[in-house]
């Protein structure tokens, strides 16, 4: 049955709905041979070649087991599949799944904290176009103490790059002669966000760690170690977060944490 071409690209594993659409306009997807540069275009995985950057999709990857895993990511990771410069990727350090699996959302280079991972264009889909509803949750150390006036503004929101974005939640914890540190919610994932808010009033991030996506936190997770979620918190998401909408079956009930 035809579909469209960014959603069996997301349901293969390759890249999530949004990253698809970009390779398609980019024109790194052919169909039958031939480049497919239009958003709306539509193919039948079972019968048509379906190639991204040259890779041809199997027809049994779209009905592959369903992987969700949460990763603690330390600093000095990039959040993608693949980087010219060989820097470090998060799918390094997934062991068996790094080929399976594309990271939903982002987290910068010089960051740290929890990052979902799996191979459901369906789960990539709901977490990163339902950001609103999806708080994040961040522990934030900057240089120097923000006035109330400064933080005030962050709450209201700011222009950044060109478009203002949505208040945010913003609570003081803890400072000292040089710093301070806040706890800091999104309802939405702009690239660097956080780090762009703080320069705007003049105070720098020093370190940034996200520490809950939704109702989801792990203390007990390690850096640089990862477990999968269970069921339950799979169907969580989509009950909270996707209007009542449930996950397709597949996913693993087991619980791992490895480093």
């Amino acid at each position: 049955m035809p579909e469209r071409l960014q959603k069996i690209i997301a349901a293969a594993g390759i890249a999530s709905r949004r990253k698809a659409e970009e390779m398609i306009a980019a024109g790194e997807v052919t169909v039958n041979g031939k480049v497919v540069a239009e958003l709306g275009a539509k193919a039948d995985p079972e019968h048509d070649h379906i190639k991204v950057r040259g890779k041809l999709i199997k027809p049994q990857l779209g009905k592959q087991e369903k992987v969700y895993l949460l990763l603690n990511k330390p600093v000095g990771y990039l959040t993608s599949k693949a980087d010219p410069h060989n820097r470090q990727l998060v799918m390094d350090l997934v062991g068996k799944y790094r080929s399976q699996v594309h990271p939903v959302g982002r987290l910068d280079f010089n960051s740290e904290g929890l990052l979902l991972l799996t191979n459901d264009g369906d789960f990539t889909h709901l977490i990163t176009t339902a950001a609103e509803h999806v708080p994040k949750r961040y522990e934030v150390k900057v240089k120097g103490k923000p006035s109330h006036e400064q933080i005030e503004r962050l709450r209201r929101g700011m222009v950044i790059d060109g478009r203002r974005s949505a208040p945010a939640e913003i609570r003081w914890t803890e400072e000292s002669a040089t710093n301070a540190w806040f706890e800091v919610v999104l309802y939405e994932g702009r690239n660097q966000q956080i780090r762009k808010m703080f320069d705007l009033v003049g105070h720098s991030v020093i370190k940034l760690r996200r520490v809950a996506i939704g109702f989801l936190r792990d203390e007990r997770l390690p850096l640089g170690a990862w477990r999968e979620l269970s069921d339950e918190e799979v169907k969580r998401f989509f009950r909270t977060y996707g209007k009542k909408k449930t996950p397709a079956a597949g996913s693993k009930q087991s619980v791992r944490t490895a480093v």
